[in-house]
């Protein structure tokens, strides 16, 4: 099973506050730890919000484009780890060893191509093989 764990923003990496080298050097640990054990796919920080927008839908074609900053900070995401693990609870654990002294981080299953079974056609599917497969070929 694949795991998105999302860390959530606060107000310091809202305003772009970033880690001591003690913080940096002890996640660094951590995501070593991780790629070892074939834990970690993935992984980045992000931006503020000021650096960032959003585009609403509103179901006739049309879009809105607001940018960044975003008031609400407990909705943001400051970074990201894809993880593949045979559970939940595996991810639980991996993610009670983060180097995190305080906020709050959320796990939430990725789902393949089984969450769709019922309604994928032979050509969505090739046309869904032909894009991973592009998508590894440009990681290489």
């Amino acid at each position: 099973m694949r795991f998105m764990v999302i860390v959530k923003a606060n107000e310091d990496t809202e305003n772009f506050v970033m880690p001591t080298s003690e913080e940096l050097a002890a996640m660094g640990d951590y995501n070593e730890e991780l790629v070892k054990a074939g834990v970690m796919l993935a992984g980045d920080g992000l931006y503020p919000s000021a650096k960032g927008a959003r585009v609403a839908f509103d179901g006739k074609g049309g879009t809105t484009v607001t940018d960044g900053p975003f008031a609400e900070t407990k909705e943001l995401i400051a970074g990201f780890w894809i993880w593949e693990l045979p559970s939940l609870q595996d991810a639980v654990e991996w993610l009670k060893k983060a180097p995190f002294q305080t906020g709050e981080v959320e796990i939430r299953q990725v789902h393949g191509p089984e969450a769709f079974e019922n309604i994928v056609t032979p050509e969505i599917q090739a046309q869904e093989d032909r894009l991973r497969e592009q998508i590894a070929a440009q990681g290489q």
